[in-house]
């Protein structure tokens, strides 16, 4: 055989390698690929091995098997019912942002499982809302919401980082209380607006009282001088006209225009 039908063999065999390798060897599951935003958690037999990154990774065909674990930032949406320090039913809708911690999800898998949203996210959710309500009266709850929403999030941070679980975010979307209580509290809004009218309408008749006990006391100073001098002084005598002038200057020629004084 020639050299060059050695070389032609040569290279029909690489190909030949090369399409095996393409067609037939994935097909016996001897490598899978890992998708960005993952990892992905390598068992044989069921027992967990090792944690692939994303990219290509190399398995033992029918011995090894690769389950992938998102470790994106993955949003939970959750309706939670509570009780207030006052004993007040309290309900709300909480959001919050979390990813799994990809460098532990070999834990995870092992002693949660794929499905931990369900398994450990939700109810850490429940339990910490139930908690962080019940040390507030049902109007804290209002007038301190950021304050609540801190203490929730640090809360419900501490209690999924032990399975190994980041939560990014914590946010109430709104809090909801019964029938009868939204009711008292409008009560309460309406009785306080009419405490500050009341107070308004105490503050003008105060003024009121004082200016007319100022025009008293000037009246009877006035009879005093009257009695006195037999005469009032043109101050005073100015002041009664003031007192008296509506304001309007005159409209027509001639006369005389108050207080108005032209040489």
């Amino acid at each position: 055989m020639s050299v060059q039908s050695k070389t032609a063999l040569s290279i029909i065999a690489i190909v030949l390698g090369i399409v095996a390798f393409v067609t037939i060897i994935p097909g016996m599951g001897a490598w899978t690929i890992v998708d960005a935003g993952e990892v992905g958690v390598v068992t044989s037999f069921g027992a967990v091995n090792r944690v692939a990154n994303p990219g290509v990774v190399i398995k033992i065909p029918l011995v090894e098997w690769v389950t992938p674990m998102d470790t994106r930032t993955q949003k939970d949406q959750v309706d939670a019912k509570s009780a207030s320090k006052d004993l007040q039913t309290v309900t709300s809708t909480i959001a919050i942002n979390y990813n799994l911690d990809g460098a532990r999800a070999k834990d995870v898998y092992q002693n949660i499982g794929t499905n931990y949203q369900d398994k450990i996210v939700s109810p850490a959710i429940q339990d910490t809302f139930k908690s962080v309500t019940a040390q507030y009266t049902a109007e804290e709850l209002i007038t301190k919401r950021e304050e609540v929403r801190s203490s929730a999030e640090k809360q419900l941070k501490d209690k999924l980082a032990v399975f190994d679980i980041v939560v990014n975010n914590f946010n109430i979307v709104n809090f909801d209380f019964s029938p009868e209580f939204n009711a008292a509290i409008e009560a309460k809004q309406v009785a306080q607006q009419s405490v500050e009218t009341a107070k308004q309408n105490l503050e003008k008749i105060k003024v009121e009282a004082e200016q007319a006990l100022a025009q008293a006391q000037g009246q009877a100073d006035a009879q005093k001088a009257l009695a006195n001098t037999g005469s009032l002084s043109p101050e005073y005598l100015q002041y009664l006209a003031l007192t008296k002038w509506d304001g309007k200057l005159p409209t027509y020629s001639g006369g005389t225009i108050p207080f108005v004084n032209i040489k």
